[in-house]
């Protein structure tokens, strides 16, 4: 097999035909990016300092013979926009409404101009469609909406012209309007440049224009063309890949009388393709890491005869975290969207920040507490405006919505990106994109250009910028901008087209492209990623308003003839490659999901005898237990902290949460590992709790040591409103909580404690008497057992105690719900090893400590459940004493010797803590 390139060979033939002419003679190629390759194989293959010939890509070659500059997408938006205007006088669309179907109608025009079809015609043809489609409304009853549809489609011939003719005017273009200007100026073009040889090289797929510019010049003897087709697509009538030039070589008339150059054989020579499965796209990320890691061990030329080549463009930020440290060199000759560009990101988030709060209100500029944290804490802002603090105060105050004053007080002394973040954005669009500039400038100059991370983030800044001084000449130039939501949109659209391009030495290491930028390019180690259908090749997706039916009849391209250029584009990568690896997901489940490419089987079926195919899968090793439940040993230190806190004092609920479960005992009271304090948007349930909790207190606290009567609990009632008020600001700080969920919550925490009182009243209203002794009680008491080694300080708070009908009554006051048998005890039997029986342990932990206290009257201890007050007071009670509800001092000494089983199993060194199956 040779090793020769296709570009090895055009730039033979130049040097060998063309060498005392070569600076009248241009070489077109398909892309930009093949010229410098072309111009490294002209240099190499000549001795003596020679002129490079003009070397061009296809769209510079036409835009050059229509004499029209090219425009972006979002500048012929904005024209489109101005055109329609003129035409639509009465109640037109806003611009981010008409930019959603004037895109798919400009890439029509676009295809309708590259096919040099009457545009009349196809646009009046669209409008017969729809015509047809409403035959079945008589004209009577058709709406207003189906006539103003009508209208729409009647209006595109209107559309085009007016468009078309403001464009040619202004000497500007998209790309099929400079088509058919360069094919209406050909003879000209033929004329003035008789003494110019044009080379094409590298072609596949010919658009009509195309087509009739290159057969123009191949007549009238100003060009020759060289293909670079292999004999076994061509000569096969039903392969893809040899679709295009099969109709070449047979339809043209320039090949009646001359060669079609050039047919290779390269494809049935000797080649090794390994087809590699794995799930998930980043599995294969990791997989070319790992390829790459053996090539550059094996290979001497730093793999500079070797390219990647990705099948989907978002794998390219885990194919570079995944390289080996062994590559010093790469080149990444692919456009990357900007759609996952971190700096586009923090971007989207500043524009929905500052457009949310100011469509909060007109008199006051109040943001939302996310989204200045998703600011914030964004990774390449948090540690330039130390947000930390900010974030802090925000958590620790639950601020929800904040005024832009106050977040602006929360920095001592901010620095000016920090102003610059959260400065209003009341200003004009034009002052608006000057601070966005401003903080990209902020962020690029803080970044050190010595590290690989931040080059590649440079990168990214860089792309943003491009485009932000793009928007800011578009402010300048056209009056569409009203307001921040149009900016919005209009940046949204921008991005969408924005690509990061990375600077890198093309001919040196490593190459990374996507595939179009793989085309005219030969390398001898292929890999290829994604090869699956609906990646590679794409799906049958076209955003068009032209039907399949009337492109077909038409000669539109459909994606039959898409299919046909990927298959090419797919074939040639494989052309004169000795090694390639392909790899796809294997996964048939989640978003990226898919079977692998026809192409792959293509291959198996149409195998080449002397082609290698080898089928490799490669699975992530799982686990035979999914999840291995912890167990953590007693350390020495382990046990001097459990000895600490049975000197301080261990409440209940430290003693439910190690019976529920030891490591999460472990965790928060061993290693005191506190959760993560956030901002309540909505009430939690426990700050519920913690309100009406408070709010009882706060009532009763005048009522200690007097019996109740009615008028004490008619009083309260009159204060219920302002105690909830007081406790939800005290709690839930700055909290919102006039409206939605939070409002709901208010008044469930106002209605539980009416109907508490309620209660209250129908008991007095009863007979009973009631007194109350404390509220919110502390109490502490040293537990000693024979099987212990040492004493335990136990302590708890008790809600309430009280003494009603001459017994002492201790109440636990649960927001949720507990129903009676939850308070019942069967049988002492692993009472405290069930956590089914966490509310018994601590009433009888509370009776325990208050013992010392009840001067010989019986006492009960049982819980007040706010979702269950039809039930009232729900006493601890042991069925095997008839249900019994005093706590006797024969139930304390069975509750002790259960005590001292929970803390010998806590205190042995020889137990670990283990975790149970939640």
């Amino acid at each position: 097999m040779s090793d020769t390139t296709f570009l090895q060979q055009i730039a033979a033939v130049v040097l060998q035909d063309f060498s005392e002419k070569l600076t009248n003679t241009s070489i077109i190629l398909p892309n930009k990016r093949a010229k410098v390759f072309l111009q490294e194989a002209l240099k190499t293959q000549t001795t003596k300092t020679i002129f490079s010939p003009e070397i061009l890509s296809i769209e510079e070659f036409i835009q050059s013979i229509a004499g029209i500059r090219s425009i972006d997408a979002i500048e012929l938006l904005f024209e489109f926009y101005t055109v329609y205007l003129d035409l639509t006088p009465n109640h037109p669309e806003s611009f981010e409404t008409f930019a959603n179907w004037a895109k798919t109608l400009l890439q029509d025009f676009n295809e309708i101009d590259r096919y040099l079809l009457e545009p009349h015609q196809i646009l009046r043809y669209l409008e017969n469609i729809k015509e047809i489609e409403h035959w079945s409304v008589s004209i009577e009853k058709r709406t207003d909406l189906i006539d103003n549809y009508l209208a729409f489609w009647k209006k595109l011939p209107l559309y085009y012209e007016s468009l078309y003719q403001k464009l040619v005017q202004k000497g500007i273009g998209y790309q099929g309007l400079i088509y058919r200007e360069a094919v209406a100026n050909l003879n000209f073009f033929s004329e003035t440049c008789k003494e110019k040889t044009v080379l094409f090289a590298g072609f596949n797929a010919l658009n009509q224009a195309e087509e009739r510019i290159v057969q123009h010049l191949l007549a009238s003897q100003q060009a020759r063309i060289y293909w670079d087709i292999d004999e076994v697509f061509l000569n096969d009538p039903f392969h893809d890949a040899g679709l295009f030039q099969r109709r070449f070589k047979s339809e043209w008339g320039f090949y009646k009388n001359n060669p079609y150059q050039w047919i290779t054989n390269h494809f049935q020579q000797e080649k090794n393709i390994e087809v590699i499965g794995t799930p998930k796209s980043v599995g294969q990320a990791k997989i070319v890491g790992k390829i790459l890691e053996d090539l550059a061990s094996q290979r001497s030329d730093g793999l500079k005869k070797v390219a990647v080549v990705l099948g989907e463009e978002t794998l390219l930020l885990p194919l570079l975290f995944s390289l080996p440290n062994s590559i010093d060199a790469i080149n990444i000759t692919m456009g990357f969207s900007s759609k996952n560009n971190p700096v586009q990101l923090l971007l989207a988030k500043l524009f929905k920040m500052h457009t949310a709060a100011l469509a909060r209100s007109t008199t006051e500029y109040v943001f939302y507490y996310k989204d200045i944290l998703d600011v914030a804490s964004h990774p390449l802002i948090e540690s330039k405006i130390h947000a930390q603090n900010m974030i802090t105060r925000i958590k620790q105050n639950n601020y929800t919505f904040i005024i832009q004053r106050k977040v602006l007080e929360f920095q001592e002394n901010p620095n000016d990106l920090f102003l610059l973040l959260f400065e209003k954005w009341d200003g004009t669009p034009a002052s608006i994109l000057e601070k966005i500039a401003a903080i990209l400038v902020f962020i690029k100059s803080s970044l050190h250009t010595d590290t690989n991370e931040d080059r590649i983030m440079g990168a990214f800044i860089f792309s943003v910028y491009k485009a932000i001084n793009q928007l800011q000449s578009y402010v300048e130039n056209y009056d569409t901008f009203q307001n921040i939501e149009t900016l919005s949109a209009i940046y949204k659209q921008i991005i969408d087209l924005a690509e990061v391009s990375f600077e890198g030495e093309p001919l040196e290491g490593l190459q990374i492209m996507g595939v179009l930028e793989s085309r005219v390019l030969d390398f001898e180690t292929v890999i290829i990623t994604s090869v699956n259908e609906g990646k590679f090749p794409g799906g049958k997706n076209s955003t068009s308003f032209i039907p399949y039916d009337v492109k077909k009849e038409k000669g539109l391209p459909t994606y039959k003839e898409k299919d046909a250029i990927f298959t090419y584009h797919f074939y040639h990568l494989l052309h004169r490659a000795k090694k390639v690896y392909l790899l796809y997901n294997t996964d048939s489940e989640g978003l990226d999901a898919g079977e692998k490419s026809r192409f792959i089987t293509q291959l198996e079926i149409e195998k080449q005898p002397k082609h290698t195919l080898e089928f490799k899968w490669y699975n992530p090793e799982v686990p035979e237990i999914a999840h291995q439940l912890m167990i953590i040993p007693k350390s020495q230190a382990v046990l001097d902290r459990l000895h600490e806190m049975a000197l301080q004092g261990f409440s209940p609920s430290t003693l439910t949460t190690y019976i529920r479960n030891p490591i999460q005992f472990y965790f928060e009271k061993i290693l005191r590992i506190k959760e993560k304090e956030d901002v309540e948007e909505t009430i939690a349930v426990n700050t519920l709790g913690t309100i009406i909790h408070a709010v009882l207190e706060e009532l009763y606290k005048p009522l200690c040591d007097k019996i109740l009567i009615l008028e004490d609990i008619q009083q309260c009632l009159q204060k219920v409103n302002e105690e909830v008020v007081r406790q939800f600001k005290k709690v839930y700080k700055e909290g919102e909580i006039h409206k939605g969920r939070n409002l709901l919550s208010f008044e469930v925490a106002k209605q539980s404690v009416v109907n508490f009182l309620n209660l209250e009243k129908e008991a007095i209203m009863r007979g009973d008497e009631i007194q109350i002794i404390a509220l919110e009680k502390q109490l502490k008491r040293t537990f000693s057992h024979p099987n212990l080694p040492f004493a335990v300080e136990l302590g708890g708070n008790v809600d309430r105690i009280e003494r009603r009908n001459g017994r002492l009554r201790i109440i636990d006051y649960k927001t949720g719900k507990v129903e009676k048998k939850a308070v019942t005890l069967k049988s002492w039997d692993g009472f405290v090893k069930d956590s089914k029986n966490d509310k018994m342990i601590q009433l009888l932990a509370y009776a325990f400590l208050y013992e010392p206290f009840c001067d010989g009257l019986e006492i009960e201890a049982g819980i007040i459940s706010f979702k269950n007050l039809k039930s009232g007071f729900l006493p601890f009670s042991l069925k095997e004493n008839n249900n019994s509800i005093v706590i006797s001092p024969e139930i304390l000494e069975q509750f002790k010797d259960a005590l001292a089983t929970l803390f010998q199993e806590l205190f042995d060194e020889t137990i670990p803590f283990e975790e149970k199956i939640a």
